[in-house]
């Protein structure tokens, strides 16, 4: 499944956790790579992300949890 994560609406915005989830929620994403799209989505540009169908339901849970916007592309 295919997410582009829009916007993180935290107040203050757990980069640390942010990178982990996108980590653990991706099929192909490496720790250098998630703190550079933490980044750029904090920044406020949307990023995609390929993820695992087998996570979809958690991996949707976890960005509610930290108030990061998406949008699922397929």
């Amino acid at each position: 499944m295919q997410l582009n994560l829009l916007s993180c609406d935290a107040q203050r915005p757990d980069k640390r956790a942010i990178s982990n989830c996108i980590i653990e929620i991706s099929s192909n994403i490496d720790t250098s790579l998630a703190n550079e799209l933490t980044d750029i989505l904090l920044e406020g540009d949307a990023i995609g992300i390929e993820v695992a169908d087998k996570n979809s339901g958690s991996a949707l849970r976890a960005l509610r949890k930290l108030n990061i916007d998406y949008e699922i592309i397929e």
